[in-house]
């Protein structure tokens, strides 16, 4: 659950006053959307990782989301819809939890736990609820989750390079973080949502928030779109066969014996790209808080740190 930090943090971050649901939305074909204008331009950075190599890319014009889908917006459609999702029709889902000593000792991965009763309902379990928190990006929700809610607008979720190109401004090259340090103001503050301090055992919330926060909390990139950099990771229409980081590593819980989680590899065919960063990426961890980084996904986990926003082509 996000928590803003004293006075002097919530004001200089305070959140961009945005309907609760944008206007015209969801008659209006491109309600709550920003215009991009295509383009050829230079994909990843040779600054980051080996998987974000530069490359030629080239995508046409489309429209994006200004911000994450938020739990407003999900609920509107479940209510429109029925829409079940797949970790309600599991049951559980994976959830990020501050781990002690001892978790840290007995296994990879500590601070991820598969919840029973987790979903986007009850994004911290089962005794959590959305109530005030209706501007928060949803989560818990699978890659076939988010694309029932964007073909009920009629639209689609982004490639990964029509993604990277809305996140760079549309411009052919953008300045990325530094791998050693995160996103910053020109004044040497934080400008995205993501973790400060060792972690995962403290986040000092630096950034005005500790965990998830309210879309639109900071400040929007040249083409006026909100949070393309940490808060939440979002999912991509793009499979993706390529070796990565920890998000292909899926936790499981072995209900049966009580057994610590353990791990397994996300199959080959649910290996999804997903990208921007989360409110769980810190400079001695993860570091993907960039326009270039790119994870890979399970496309069937729902967990604590994904969520979406949608494009439309026409």
């Amino acid at each position: 659950m996000a928590a803003c930090l004293g006075d002097a943090s919530a004001a200089r971050m305070a959140c961009a006053p945005l309907p609760e649901l944008p206007s015209g939305w969801p008659r209006t074909p491109h309600a709550g959307q920003v215009r991009v204008q295509g383009g050829r331009f230079a994909m990843g950075s040779d600054e980051g990782y080996r998987d974000e190599r530069v490359r030629q890319a080239q995508v046409g014009t489309f429209w994006i989301d200004r911000t994450e889908v938020t739990n407003a917006q999900f609920a509107a459609f479940v209510q429109a819809t029925r829409h079940v999702t797949d970790a309600e029709r599991q049951g559980e889902a994976a959830v990020f939890a501050i781990p002690d000593a001892a978790e840290l000792r007995q296994r990879p991965l500590a601070w991820w736990r598969i919840v029973p009763g987790a979903d986007w309902r009850h994004p911290d379990g089962p005794a959590s609820d959305i109530r005030g928190r209706e501007r928060e990006p949803v989560r818990l929700v699978t890659q076939a989750d988010a694309l029932a809610y964007a073909r009920w607008l009629g639209r689609d979720l982004p490639t990964e390079a029509e993604w990277e190109f809305a996140a760079k401004g549309g411009t052919l090259r953008q300045a990325e973080a530094r791998l050693d340090g995160g996103p910053r103001d020109a004044s040497g503050r934080p400008s995205a949502n993501y973790w400060q301090g060792s972690f995962p055992l403290m986040d000092t919330a630096e950034d005005g928030h500790a965990g998830i926060a309210p879309v639109a909390c900071y400040a929007p990139n040249a083409l006026g779109l909100y949070d393309m950099i940490g808060n939440a990771w979002e999912w991509t229409r793009d499979a993706d066969a390529s070796p990565s980081g920890d998000g292909a590593v899926r936790p499981r819980q072995s209900h049966a014996n009580g057994d610590p989680a353990v791990l397994r590899q996300a199959p080959a065919q649910a290996r999804t790209v997903i990208k921007g960063g989360s409110f769980l990426c810190s400079p001695d961890y993860c570091v993907r808080y960039r326009a270039a980084a790119r994870e890979v996904q399970d496309a069937t986990l729902a967990t604590s740190h994904v969520g979406f926003r949608t494009v439309s082509r026409r």
